[in-house]
């Protein structure tokens, strides 16, 4: 039997990242990278002169601490979550994670033995893939169609007697769309009545278009026995390479996932909690800020999306740090990002990177992030998507 890592793919990201070895990019014609949905800016100002305090004024910065997190960054987690989810939420119900991707993988070990189910709505994270691929358990793909939506119903069809979980992210990575509360309302139920877990990724909450809560699920009696909900920090306070993420679920639960965090990192990083927990009492206006300016990138990507759609181009979905196309060649998408690159000085990712092998969906969609371009920079790209002919070299 193969080890474990070798049943799954190479990382999309860095796959992509190899693609720039030996290219050469004019100075009046840049590189646009739109690969990875990370933060290139630092934290703000204010966030990194707490943090230089904090690494000469506070000794518990450098020390372990308990495995599962901060008891006052969950206990401000848990304040704020019941006050903007209109729910309870108690500090015994929240885990801090190193990092959102370790809290999905510790989720998963709590659910899983070899050969259990998951299902995945594609396009998919690609990290939460690759994950169930080395823990043995098998992704179930549930087809969203054109309009990237998942539907609970056409979910139960696919539950089987192994099925452990429904896995959704929103607002969701790569396609940008945000699932209506409706939707995750119909996820829940059915998650409830088949007593297996609803996995929900709210990496982007930050950056929802709606000012209401996405949804209600917190106010559910009882939400701990079926809600898995993970957080990031990275996006909010760019706080990217500190490795700050979290889990909210039940007791019971968040008891096994204490083994799993032990064993893996024994604590989340002390340093990137304290400036998580300062960030949420301190910089609740510049993260609105930073909202504002994310959203006024969509709606750039949206204004200015009329010349690809005359191309051929489809605007599938839009939002958070994403935008999601199908376009018009007849080369798969695999084929078609190197050339991007290339020809047009564009790094994205193809869609085959987010789909099962062989989805024919997959192979005509590309994925485009693009929160860490300004709207001249969105203006240049769409340009540039635009005037690409893949029959013609640079």
């Amino acid at each position: 039997m193969p080890p474990r890592t070798a049943t799954t793919f190479p990382s999309p990201v860095m796959q992509a990242r190899r693609w720039l070895a030996g290219a050469e990019f004019p100075p009046e014609r840049p590189l646009i990278n739109v690969s990875q949905a990370a933060p290139v800016d630092s934290p703000p100002e204010p966030l990194r002169r707490e943090m230089a305090r904090l690494v000469m004024a506070e000794p518990q910065a450098h020390l372990y601490g308990p495995v599962l997190g901060l008891p006052e960054l969950r206990d401000e987690i848990a304040r704020q979550w019941s006050a903007a989810y209109d729910g309870k939420v108690r500090p015994d119900q929240v885990a801090i994670t190193s990092g959102c991707n370790e809290a999905f993988c510790a989720a998963i070990a709590t659910l899983t033995s070899e050969g259990d189910e998951v299902i995945l709505p594609t396009p998919w994270y690609f990290n939460h893939k690759m994950y169930l691929d080395m823990a043995g358990a098998v992704a179930v793909p549930l087809s969203t169609g054109t309009g990237l939506i998942p539907d609970p119903e056409s979910a139960r069809a696919l539950i089987t007697p192994r099925t452990r979980a429904i896995a959704l992210v929103s607002p969701n990575n790569p396609a940008g769309v945000e699932y209506p509360p409706a939707i995750l309302r119909g996820f829940y139920d059915l998650c409830a009545e088949a007593g297996i877990a609803l996995i929900l990724d709210e990496t982007y909450r930050d950056f929802h278009s709606s000012d209401r809560a996405p949804h209600d699920l917190f106010g559910r009696a009882d939400w701990g026995e079926t809600l898995i909900q993970l957080y990031s920090f990275s996006k909010a306070y760019r706080l990217t390479g500190h490795r700050v993420g979290a889990m909210i679920t039940g007791p019971a639960r968040l008891a096994e996932v204490e083994k799993f965090l032990d064993t893996v990192t024994i604590c989340p990083a002390q340093l990137g909690q304290f400036a998580a927990l300062w960030g949420m009492r301190n910089l609740r206006q510049w993260l609105a800020g930073e909202r504002d300016e994310v959203l006024a990138r969509r709606a750039a990507i949206e204004a200015g999306f009329a010349p690809l759609a005359a191309r051929g181009w489809h605007l599938l979905g839009c939002g958070a740090y994403f935008a999601y196309l199908a376009h018009p060649f007849a080369l798969p998408s695999d084929q078609l990002a190197p050339l991007l690159l290339h020809q047009a000085g564009v790094l994205l990712l193809p869609g085959t990177m987010f789909t099962p092998a062989g989805d024919s969906a997959g192979a005509a969609q590309l994925r485009i992030a693009f929160a860490n371009l300004d709207r001249d920079g969105i203006a240049r790209l769409l340009t540039r998507l635009a005037e690409f002919d893949p029959a013609e070299p640079r």
